[in-house]
């Protein structure tokens, strides 16, 4: 077992507080947005093993077998198939979707053969995987997840009563369901700037008139103003989640983070196609390529509670796996000895693993096989794959 050294990613639309706060160490002034717990290339988390530190993506390269177990690498190949991170958001992230493995194969040969640098602003794939993920709840969270249904969707806009709005509002209710969905966010991201900065403006002053369901999309507004995202933003359904409660986010789902501290877990990829809310590129030819146009509502998830006191958020992806233990004082010892790689993070107390104290934070890295124990009081999550 490694305690993990990790790295948090100042993104502007970090909190400045809430990550500082769960660490208990003082603010920065800057943001601090997440903090990656993995072996992704663009942060990989560090340990110490005594001879020096290195990166965890490292260690894994030199012996993925003993690090991963057999039955990982056979299924995923020789890396570390999810990342887990501690999000903060103070403000709304980009409004986005993300490519299922077809999607994300093809965007990446693509690319690569087109000879698009990695780190190219308007490059859409930086790897050939796929980004299911798992926001659960530290604090309560905000966020928009999914299409709203059309008809829905067309009321939330009319009673806006902006003139530029009508005839998304009659598209909405002219074609079935995927065809209207996909007209109106074409034609919302497809406008004249100038003429889409007009609405926005007009959509947040009556939004903030009308109050109630509204109020988030003023603050969108205020924080993007004139952007294409905030109209797209209001075809979606907006979720409010209490600490401990998740999302599943899939394939091809328009989702955004609005405010607050959780813990996510995802495959180990970095593929986003944006739609808006964002300064950053959006290519609206790939990205109506891979939306699901289609109305869905936001499935909130809740723990189940297991005999040995794991409480696990079932979703349907092999690459990880997320749950939860709520350790009470002179409660027994946990075994969480796998065949399969895990990182456990401690949220809350002072529980133990194996025999190091952890604190609201901290990780640590257990290779397959070894022994992994925890102890004391505290809230602990356990991310892996399933076996």
């Amino acid at each position: 077992m490694d305690r993990l050294a990790n790295t948090v990613r100042p993104y502007a639309w970090g909190s400045t507080t809430l990550i500082p706060e769960l660490l208990g160490t003082a603010p920065t002034g800057e943001p601090q947005a997440e903090m990656w717990m993995g072996a992704h290339p663009g942060a990989p988390s560090r340990l110490d093993r005594g001879a020096g530190e290195q990166a965890l993506s490292v260690a894994i390269d030199a012996a993925p077998e003993a690090e991963l177990g057999a039955a990982a690498v056979r299924k995923f190949g020789p890396r570390l198939p999810f990342l887990l991170k501690l999000l903060a958001a103070g403000s709304p992230l980009s409004l986005q979707v993300h490519p299922n493995l077809a999607q994300a194969k093809e965007g990446y040969a693509d690319e690569e053969h087109r000879a698009v640098p990695i780190d190219a602003p308007h490059r859409n794939y930086k790897d050939a995987n796929h980004k299911p993920e798992l926001i659960c709840a530290l604090t309560p969270f905000d966020g928009l997840c999914g299409f709203r249904a059309p008809d829905a969707a067309a009321e939330f806009l009319a009673r806006l009563d902006v003139d530029s709005l009508k005839p998304y509002v009659d598209l909405l209710h002219a074609h079935p369901e995927e065809a209207a969905l996909r007209e109106v966010l074409t034609a919302v991201l497809a406008a004249d700037p100038a003429e889409m900065a007009a609405t926005v403006t007009e959509a947040a002053a009556a939004a903030e008139r009308l109050g109630g369901d509204y109020t988030p999309y003023v603050s969108i507004a205020h924080h993007y103003p004139g952007d294409p995202g905030v109209i797209a933003a209001m075809l979606l359904n907006y979720v409010q989640l209490q600490p401990g409660e998740a999302l599943f986010l899939g394939a091809g789902v328009p989702h955004a983070y609005l405010n607050g501290l959780g813990v996510e877990i995802m495959a180990n990829s970095d593929n986003v196609l944006r739609c808006g809310l964002t300064p950053k590129h959006v290519d609206v030819p790939e990205l109506l390529r891979v939306v699901r146009f289609e109305a869905t509502e936001p499935g909130v998830l809740r723990p189940e509670a297991s005999p040995s006191g794991e409480e696990l958020y079932d979703t349907p992806v092999d690459e990880f796996r997320l749950s939860r233990y709520s350790l009470a004082a002179g409660g027994a010892p946990r075994d969480l000895t796998a065949p399969v790689p895990q990182i456990l993070l401690c949220t809350a107390g002072t529980p133990y693993a194996n025999d190091f104290a952890l604190t609201p934070g901290t990780s640590v890295f257990v290779p397959a096989g070894e022994k992994a124990e925890l102890s004391g009081t505290g809230t602990v999550f356990r991310a892996t794959v399933k076996a």
